[in-house]
């Protein structure tokens, strides 16, 4: 068989998966058979972590006891407290995140008794927690509690513990919207990476972080921080498609547009939008939501690029009080859901991933002694 070459493994499939489909004509984008539009509209994070993990929709008393359950694995161990005290006050979060995490496993290692779904449940659980207290021992040197009260979903815990209060309804459900348009997204880079690792039978913990670090990357989940950093920016949205056309005209990239799945549209990015546009009606909003659609006009027409899920994510974000450098862990742990699926099912058909290489550097040569190389 003649080596395919594939830049960046582009329209190369790499393994088979029942978990999502993503661009598929026919289907658009669908977590186990369930479209994105559906369980946004319908359902909760709650519900769609379940439907990853467990493979099927939970009932009302199922997804009761699994609330519950969630409610009771959000406290922290106390080894774990003292080293989030620890980390330096400039640590990025993502690094908090992945450290926090590492160190679970000290704490909490995958054994016979405790397997992966029980791990994934105690890290959407306690994620929040993990990140949230470090966030507040270093900016205000709080050690906060990280209980919260039974009825608060994830995204509801999220908004308390950063804010120090019970979210209003709307921000909890549009952050609970945001975190089901997070959860999956098929062999993206980082869910490739963390099934890379569990292929290796290596430890839940180290595929997880092995998600972690890819996502860390600018190129694949910090777009929703450039995004925001871009639109607060402008004052205005005139101000906004001047700036973008002088970027273009620079030919610098513009976070938050295009995929490299969807050619038309990101399906998440049209809920996400509708999301923002009622946080900016609420908040009496007269600048970053004019000028993010003016930013999507000019791209549109210059560029013909579509906005995708991380673009008016970053308004929503703002709208709802969350600091700029918490983005990209949010969609840690949201993703954590879907990468812990994906490990399951590695591990269920695993066969180590290893693929080839196309060799391009230079034929065979022949050894030359020390004093003869010029």
């Amino acid at each position: 068989m003649t080596a395919r070459k594939s830049g960046g493994l582009a329209n190369t499939i790499a393994g088979e998966t029942a978990i999502s489909t993503v661009g598929k004509e026919g289907k658009g984008l669908t977590y186990r058979g369930y479209s994105i539009h559906d369980l946004a509209h319908y359902g909760t994070f709650e519900e769609t972590a379940y439907l990853l993990l467990y493979g099927r929709l939970p009932d009302e008393d199922e997804l009761l006891g699994y609330k519950l359950k969630l409610n009771r694995l959000r406290r922290l161990p106390d080894g774990l407290r003292s080293l989030l005290e620890h980390l330096p006050a400039t640590m990025q979060p993502m690094d908090v995140l992945r450290t926090g995490i590492s160190a679970l496993a000290a704490f909490e290692p995958e054994t016979a008794d405790r397997g992966p779904r029980q791990i994934a449940d105690r890290l959407l659980a306690c994620g929040t927690s993990l990140l949230l207290y470090w966030h507040h021992f270093h900016t205000s040197g709080l050690r906060i509690d990280t209980e919260a009260p039974e009825s608060a979903s994830i995204a509801g815990h999220f908004l308390q513990l950063l804010h120090g209060r019970p979210p209003s309804e709307l921000h909890e459900e549009t952050l609970d919207v945001s975190l089901i348009l997070y959860a999956e997204h098929e062999f993206n880079a980082s869910t490739f990476a963390a099934r890379v690792t569990a292929s290796t039978l290596s430890d839940f913990y180290s595929s997880i972080t092995t998600g972690i670090g890819t996502l860390r990357g600018p190129l694949h989940g910090g777009a929703n921080e450039a995004a925001m950093e871009l639109i607060e920016r402008f004052t205005d949205a005139d101000e906004a498609e001047k700036g973008v056309l002088q970027l273009l005209e620079q030919r610098q990239l513009v976070m938050g547009f295009g995929h490299r799945v969807y050619s038309i549209s990101d399906p998440r990015s049209d809920i996400i939008k509708l999301w923002s546009a009622t946080l900016s009606k609420e908040a009496g909003d007269t600048r970053l939501y004019p000028v993010s659609e003016r930013i999507e006009e000019v791209m549109q027409r210059e560029r013909q690029l579509f906005p995708n899920l991380d673009f008016y994510s970053a308004s929503a974000y703002r709208f709802l009080g969350i600091p700029t450098d918490l983005f990209t862990p949010l969609f840690v742990l949201s993703r954590i859901s879907g990468w812990s699926a994906h490990i399951i099912e590695q591990r269920e058909g695993n066969r180590i991933i290893r693929p080839s290489a196309l060799y391009v550097g230079p034929e065979p040569l022949s050894w030359v002694e020390l004093a003869d190389r010029r």
